[in-house]
């Protein structure tokens, strides 16, 4: 039976999925730990994929030959100093290691054009370890919360998308979002292209210029069981990666 459930697998595209690294308490033990939305998992396992966990301790780019994708997940606020910017208030639980951790697997993922998704934080570190800016606090900007409701709640956004791109091909000129966040893509990197847009004008999403798939959304694709849309391309271009190379 192992064999046979080893060949099944093999066939299957492997997706890394960042995670966080958070003080937590689970039985009697009190300790930091590598921890992931459950949804994330189940998004990949319910696309065609296995989900592989990248802690953000012992970085290294060559676990990137084990994979057929890569995911970097949402999570907590980007640190300012990544991108030389003086910590607004509202700026808070920033995870520095965990940055340059996803900076290093964006960077070469990029340079093996390995077929690459960035959910809500993610597209903010991909904007950042290409040269962009983020808005720490989007309300400054846009004078409502609508993107992040309140704690836990997360918010129903309509995105416009640009036509002619990998995004439009996936959702066509609209599409309602889940959005739990109060940072945002302020001065996007020259490499990125703005596929989609809130009706405030944030970004919503982006691709890497000369990428097959390399694409970040503001919002969070895993919390919508019904739409996987997202992860199915990801997973197609997974695929068609494992069987070439």
């Amino acid at each position: 039976m192992a064999s046979n459930a080893s060949e099944v697998h093999a066939g299957r595209p492997h997706i890394g999925i960042t995670t966080y690294l958070e003080p937590t308490i689970w039985g009697v033990w009190e300790r930091d730990a590598a921890l992931l939305p459950r949804v994330y998992l189940d998004s990949v396992v319910a696309a065609g994929g296995i989900p592989l966990l990248l802690p953000p301790v012992g970085t290294d780019p060559t676990v990137l030959d084990l994979l057929d994708g890569l995911v970097i997940a949402g999570g907590c606020d980007v640190d300012p100093g990544s991108y030389d910017a003086v910590p607004h208030p509202e700026t808070v639980g920033t995870r520095p290691g965990r940055d340059e951790h996803e900076s290093v697997l964006i960077r070469a993922a990029l340079e093996q054009d390995l077929p690459l998704l960035a959910i809500c934080r993610g597209l903010q570190i991909l904007n950042v370890t290409l040269g962009g800016t983020l808005q720490q606090h989007l309300p400054d900007a846009v004078a409502h919360d609508e993107h992040r409701p309140s704690p836990a709640v997360f918010g129903q956004t309509e995105v416009k998308v640009e036509p002619d791109t990998l995004t439009g091909r996936l959702f066509g000129d609209r599409a309602t979002v889940h959005c739990y966040h109060h940072q945002a893509l302020d001065v996007v990197a020259p490499s990125l292209q703005v596929t989609a847009r809130a009706g405030d004008g944030t970004v919503e999403a982006a691709e890497v210029i000369g990428h097959a798939f390399a694409l970040g959304v503001q919002w969070h694709p895993e919390e919508n069981p019904d739409d996987l849309r997202l992860f199915t391309a990801l997973l197609e271009a997974a695929s068609t990666r494992r069987t070439t190379r």
